[in-house]
């Protein structure tokens, strides 16, 4: 099932001299129920938009969004009893206590007293927050905060969640219990479309992701699909007890995209898995070789390489 539809997505804001700007321009995308959806991209990319038409906070120039199979131009008020969502400000009750931000939120969005204490119990569990639970978040870490907020909208049961930056500010802790509590929710069949800048992140919870780029997709699919969109890449990582000058120029011959020394490891980055291969064999032909590691183009070679040969293309 298709919990989210977006087709033909088309949005302009008009310019002083009467112009107008696309600031999405034409981009189309669907996420399964269940699925952790990411939409990657640079600032000003078109992100934010294309979050703002999907919670019918801007009306779409064209196209259609589908959110639980409402529509969001035609049936808006259906769309947002659909979703919970996690903007970038944070929007929690500095003056209450953690509790009382759970039993407020819960009340506004109609539940009993012990619905909201059945579910703040599991949301608390989720997110580790039990030693907070009596603390006032103008007290807490600004990442502690963020948690918070993002435990608040797991509190209510909608169907799909939308996560604008949701661990920005978070240290490793937090964010790693953040992370946890994303997959738990989606195991449990709620979809998750999720925005963030931190692209190890999107790689490690993403079921599929989109990279957005002036208002245009340049790659969509599983993240094996984005990867594999004309991107070879791959690292050497090299360790001797000793480096001669001659391997270096040696390793130079093979025309590596990228090459560091520091002391004795040798980093080299080439775009064939066979020129890893040759080089490999090199530098166990020297006897000095202690240690090496291959590996392949993470998440972030991808969108640095597909964003900067959108803009080549372009003539940015």
């Amino acid at each position: 099932m298709i919990a989210v539809s977006v087709q033909n997505l088309v949005k302009e804001y008009p310019r002083p001299d009467g112009t107008t700007l696309r600031a999405v321009d034409d981009i189309s995308f669907s996420v399964e129920q269940g699925r952790i959806f990411g939409l990657l991209g640079p600032n000003g990319a078109g992100k934010s938009t294309t979050i703002k038409v999907l919670t019918t906070l801007l009306p779409p120039t064209a196209g259609t969004v589908l959110v639980n199979g409402f529509d969001a131009v035609a049936q808006p008020l259906q769309v947002r009893n659909s979703l919970c969502v996690v903007l970038q400000e944070n929007a929690v009750e500095m003056f209450l206590t953690v509790r009382h931000n759970f039993l407020t939120f819960g009340r506004f969005h109609g539940l009993s007293s012990a619905a909201i204490e059945r579910r703040m119990g599991r949301a608390v569990e989720l997110f580790g927050l039990h030693e907070v639970l009596h603390q006032k978040p103008i007290d807490l870490s600004g990442g502690v905060k963020r948690r918070v907020q993002v435990a608040k909208m797991f509190l209510v049961d909608k169907p799909v969640v939308i996560l604008d930056e949701a661990t920005t500010g978070m240290d490793t802790f937090n964010k790693r219990a953040t992370v946890n509590a994303i997959r738990e929710e989606a195991r449990s069949g709620r979809t998750i479309i999720l925005t963030t800048h931190m692209l190890e992140e999107a790689e490690e919870l993403c079921d599929s992701i989109a990279i957005i780029n002036h208002g245009r997709i340049v790659a969509g699919g599983t993240m094996d699909d984005v990867k594999k969109m004309g991107l070879q890449m791959f690292y050497l990582t090299l360790k001797f007890n000793e480096i001669g000058k001659e391997l270096q120029e040696l390793v130079q011959k093979f025309a590596p995209v990228k090459l560091d020394i520091v002391d004795n490891e040798v980093n080299v980055t080439v775009r064939e898995h066979h020129t890893a291969l040759d080089i490999l064999s090199l530098a166990r032909s020297t006897g000095a070789l202690k240690h090496f590691e291959i590996t392949t183009a993470s998440l972030e070679d991808v969108f640095v390489e597909l964003i900067d040969r959108k803009r080549a293309a372009e003539g940015r």
